[in-house]
């Protein structure tokens, strides 16, 4: 199924680190900064549609809808703040991925990571949890100016590995991300997390899908890979 696989994309945040919790730990914080309150959240719409934005037009939506701050701007400054120190010091790996990237990596299969999380954050997790020399390239659509849902990230990252579409895997949490991928003629494998949306919908698209209780190990453990 993903014996051919000469490149991998991978996202970050619920694919390879254990971060999508921190959207919960900002809007608790938004709310209290912002609104004098505890326990702002955003409708269950919103907050599934911000995590495949751009951090810049996740605030700029949160911001438009729930009159947040002055600004979009505002709200990235008060974003970004919160995540440099989680990224720098707190995030950590899901389990299984360090053995996963390390068979990767010595079976020569090239990797990136391709995210919606601003550039300068993925550098700074990447650094804390030591994991730079499996990756050939780090893209960010913030930088691309794109989300997800728009395919420009992937042609970019196969391009950057230099594969065939046909023999690069993506990696992700998110069933929006999944679907674009596949829509390439990419294969797939779904991960669940369990902050994550469209579990049910991912598990029907993605070429391997990893759910709850288990781990890439799974690829290794089962030679799919």
């Amino acid at each position: 199924m993903l014996k051919d696989i000469k490149g991998a994309i991978f996202d970050m945040d619920g694919t390879l680190v254990d971060s999508l919790m921190v959207w919960d730990v900002l809007w608790e914080k938004f709310g209290v900064k912002f609104l004098n309150r505890e326990g702002f959240r955003p409708s269950k719409e919103d907050d599934k549609l911000v995590r495949t934005k751009t951090l810049q037009d996740a605030m700029d939506h949160i911001h438009s809808v729930y009159n947040l701050g002055h600004s979009g701007e505002e709200l990235l400054d008060s974003a970004n703040e919160m995540m440099r120190n989680f990224y720098s010091n707190d995030v950590e790996l899901k389990k299984g991925v360090l053995e996963f990237l390390a068979y990767c990596y010595d079976k020569g299969i090239k990797m990136c990571i391709a995210s919606a999380t601003d550039i300068s954050l993925i550098k700074l997790a990447i650094d804390h949890l030591k994991i730079g020399k499996y990756f050939v390239k780090i893209l960010s659509c913030a930088a691309i100016g794109k989300g997800k849902d728009q395919p420009d990230i992937y042609i970019k990252a196969q391009e950057c590995l230099g594969t065939k579409t046909e023999e690069t895997c993506v990696f992700e949490d998110s069933h929006i991300a999944i679907d674009t991928a596949d829509k390439l003629g990419m294969k797939t494998v779904g991960i669940y997390d369990q902050y994550n949306y469209g579990q049910e919908e991912m598990k029907r698209i993605a070429t391997v899908y990893i759910a709850e209780g288990e781990t890439l190990k799974k690829l290794i453990d089962h030679n799919c890979i």
